[in-house]
């Protein structure tokens, strides 16, 4: 079929040259016979296609160039999803005949055949990459435990509680560290949980593909603990604490994961963290009698001065330490797959606080919940964060897509603010100062106030919170002197810790509170009508006034550095606290780890 002038597809969006324009005019035939009457015009001499290219209209695109270099060295062996697949692989192979040998050589358990009627828990495998604190890889990691969901509570568990140590106590030991110039070593617990021992008759099957050729059908009587058993973190712990009592160490009354030695001169701290240990002494001489002792009773690893602790990095620098927790951010980053996200100034807007009532359901609540969470360790070095974590940690049984909205937020500020990190510089111990905070019935669901506060030990931030009041408070004065009441509880547990450091405080705790009717109602003693709907609990602050160990003094609104917990902040004002709160980039120069 031949196209006539009018059955032509139209041009396309750009104009074409005059020289395609006349080229198009001669190619065109009538379709009819008639003579034509049109003076025809010779076709010009053809020519080479131009080129057009991006760069001449402006338009750059980032050069992604790919590695293909092969190296020569062995690859990771990936994670195996079964023993199996793991014993057919020569690395993990050996990571679990290290593993096994050490259960036998420590004694764990012995064959016996099955009882009947007896409770038989399954044994597992687990595997996993061990890293350096850069992310690299450092060995492979085959842990057999003991599947303890399958345990019975009064026939083969018992007590299953165990303490580790606070936050606030770590950060603490190592202001004191710091300002006595001591020195903080780092310890490794091998097969810590093997250590424990068992009051509980406790019966466990085989380990998979390493079964006794002569007993197949026995099983394993533990007498030791094990990975995986409910009671397994609280028999190591006995387990240490008897030991360390043996050497002259108590443990604290304010935090049973903090051991303290004090003879004469010397003085040293043990910090706990299940298997990982941290410990600072008076002298080099106490310190490696102490390691030496503790090496002795069990398997333990050196790990030289503290450099990574549960996750955080800390490094020294010529005025103090740095505490980083970078490497978990970007995991963290990872995992909501925004590691290419434009980032936030701020963690959370000014706007009305995130309401329970309003949106549409997430639909991956899990996932939402496993962010929360994650978010929540990171506090540890990012007090900055706290109140907007706060905020998504409200609605974490039942997410929203605005509630999904402000994690993403956070996430995002944190993308920027990756290199942050808390502060610690040599600084006295024997002040201690705090601010605290209260937004009256900022929430929008329940009507309940948000409690926010900050403790200074000298210029040492060591313990913060951000949290929603149990209660309603009736005006914003109730709402504030709750507040009060917070931070001089937190206070009163710090004192008692530093006591039992052998760092008393003889001065009265500093308490700013930026609301006056607050500050008369903590010094005022008379019951008038003002305060009788007050629960008498939160009154104790007046006796600690009383008695002179707080002092609660008024503070402008412009200088509350609490405010940071309690609401959003616009930029600038954000950042001042944000400085306040000793959270900044790493030091130009460092001097190495600790």
């Amino acid at each position: 079929m031949v196209l006539t002038n009018s059955q032509q597809p139209t041009p396309t969006a750009q104009t074409p040259s005059p020289s395609q324009t006349t080229t198009s005019s001669t190619e065109t035939t009538p379709t009819t016979s008639s003579p034509p009457t049109q003076t025809h015009i010779s076709p010009p001499a053809p020519h080479s296609p131009q080129m057009t290219t991006r760069a001449q209209h402006g338009i750059f695109k980032p050069r992604i160039l790919f590695n293909l270099h092969t190296s020569t060295h062995q690859s990771i062996s990936p994670l195996p999803t079964n023993p199996i697949d793991a014993l057919n692989d020569h690395n993990w192979k050996m990571a679990m005949k290290e593993e096994y040998d050490a259960l036998i050589e420590n004694k764990t358990w012995e064959l016996v055949p099955r009882p009947s009627n007896a409770n038989v828990i399954r044994s597992l495998w687990i595997f996993r990459h061990k890293k350096k604190s850069d992310g690299s890889f450092e060995r492979y990691k085959a842990r057999l435990v003991g599947n303890g969901a399958n345990q019975q509570s009064g026939v083969d568990c018992g007590e299953t509680f165990s303490p580790v140590v606070k936050p606030a106590t770590i950060r603490m030991v190592l202001s004191i560290a710091l300002s006595k110039s001591w020195c903080l070593h780092q310890l490794d617990v091998k097969n810590a949980f093997l250590h424990g021992n068992l009051d509980e008759t406790v019966y466990m099957h085989q380990p998979p593909g390493f079964r006794h050729p002569q007993y197949p059908e026995h099983v394993c009587l533990l007498k030791k603990s094990l990975y995986g058993l409910k009671q397994a973190p609280r028999a190591w712990y006995q387990r240490f604490t008897d030991y360390v009592t043996t050497l002259g160490f108590s443990h604290s009354i304010s935090d049973h994961s903090l051991f303290i030695y004090h003879h004469g001169n010397d003085t040293a701290y043990i910090l706990l963290y299940v298997d990982d240990i941290i410990l600072t002494a008076s002298s080099d001489a106490l310190r490696d009698s102490i390691m030496s002792k503790l090496s002795s009773e069990f398997a333990m690893k050196d790990l030289g001065p503290l450099s990574y602790f549960l996750g955080i990095s800390v490094t020294k620098h010529t005025g103090g330490l740095f505490l980083s927790q970078k490497k978990y951010a970007e995991e963290i980053i990872e995992r909501a797959g925004m590691s290419y996200c434009k980032s936030s100034p701020t963690p959370v807007d000014t706007k009305a606080k995130l309401s329970g009532s309003s949106g549409n359901l997430y639909h991956d609540p899990t996932e939402y919940r496993s962010l929360v969470g994650a978010l929540q360790y990171l506090t540890f070095t990012r007090p900055d964060i706290s109140y907007a974590v706060q905020q998504v940690c409200l609605f974490m049984h039942d997410p929203k897509t605005q509630h999904m909205s402000a994690l993403k937020r956070i996430i995002r500020y944190i993308h920027g603010t990756l290199d942050f990190g808390l502060h610690l510089y040599p600084s006295s111990v024997s002040k201690l100062v705090s601010y605290t905070d209260a937004d009256w019935a900022g929430c929008p669901d329940t009507r309940r106030s948000t409690s926010g506060y900050c403790v200074y030990l000298g210029d040492n931030l060591i313990s913060w919170s951000a949290k929603r009041q149990h209660t309603l408070s009736r005006s914003s004065a109730e709402a504030e002197y709750r507040g009060v009441a917070n931070v001089v509880s937190e206070s009163c547990w710090i004192r008692n810790l530093l006591l039992e450091l052998h760092c008393p405080i003889t001065t009265a705790t500093l308490v700013y509170c930026d609301n006056v009717s607050a500050v008369y109602l903590s010094g005022n003693p008379v019951q008038h009508q003002r305060t009788k709907h007050i629960e008498m609990d939160i009154h104790f602050v007046r006796e600690k006034v009383a008695r002179g160990q707080v002092r609660v003094l008024h503070v402008p609104s412009r200088y509350q550095i609490a405010d940071i917990f309690t609401k959003g902040l616009p930029l600038q004002l954000f950042e001042d606290f944000r400085d306040s709160l000793n959270i900044r980039q790493p030091p130009v120069s460092t001097t190495g780890v600790y």
